[in-house]
């Protein structure tokens, strides 16, 4: 479902450099995926589409994917579980799109790990608009900066492997899990509010992306990462003001 009267036209190339890549529509209403393929395609990404679970998943596996547009309804398949099995291997970017758009559909899109959520009906170029803000965010937080250190009391994150160790060991966190690790860690000591965190690492407060998306991913990584998540070593709370990264 999408609102056809919404396809906006904008002006044509050249492009920026961060409008191109391989973006994997997933979703098995086949009106739907043509139309959205022609549109980003349009804007100077190259498309491939799946219709189910199992050819999504061979997709994003085999194919040079740069982000994933995934619909959670997908016959009789959920659009969850493919979300989860991309997250388990790889930290490549998903928009996830739903006929739902109650706060307990969205929080649980953020705790499985999506980059975005997009509720249905939309305009196609709304999704053109997100595809390239979550291209650019995931492709500046892993761009060529010096790794960060010296490490924080066992903690080491290096943003140019995208890799968080403690006591050597890594950690697994989603792509904006580090996000917002490497951000808070990136100046030490100094508290950003919700809605700091929401321009600075989400780059957008739009619709869906409220102080609640931060908020749920503090928590997320805080259980990643601290030992104890209830009295944090590293992420702590400023009550009534945010967040700040203790090294």
């Amino acid at each position: 479902m999408f609102d056809a009267t919404l396809t906006e036209t904008v002006p044509r190339g050249p492009w920026p450099a961060w409008r191109s890549g391989r973006v994997l529509v997933v979703d098995d209403d086949e009106q739907l995926t043509d139309l959205l393929a022609m549109v980003l395609a349009g804007e100077g990404y190259e498309v491939t589409v799946a219709a189910d679970a199992a050819t999504a998943l061979q997709k994003a596996r085999e194919e040079s994917v740069d982000l994933v547009v995934l619909d959670v309804a997908l016959g009789q398949d959920d659009g969850r579980m493919v979300l989860s099995e991309i997250h388990r291997a790889s930290d490549l970017p998903v928009i996830l799109v739903s006929g739902r758009g109650d706060t307990a559909e969205r929080i649980l899109g953020l705790r499985l790990g999506a980059d975005d959520y997009l509720g249905k009906p939309f305009s196609p170029m709304e999704l053109v608009a997100r595809v390239g803000s979550v291209l650019r965010r995931s492709r500046h937080m892993n761009g060529r900066a010096a790794p960060l250190g010296p490490p924080a009391s066992g903690l080491v994150i290096d943003r140019l492997t995208r890799e968080v160790l403690i006591d050597g060991v890594r950690v697994e966190l989603t792509a904006k899990e580090f996000d917002l690790l490497a951000f808070l860690s990136g100046s030490p000591r100094q508290v950003f509010s919700r809605s700091q965190l929401l321009e600075h690492v989400w780059a957008s407060r739009r619709e869906w992306q409220d102080e609640a998306t931060v908020t749920e991913h503090v928590r997320r990584v805080r259980h990643k990462i601290e030992r104890d998540p209830e009295h944090p070593r590293w992420v702590t709370t400023v009550r009534g003001v945010g967040y700040r990264f203790e090294p």
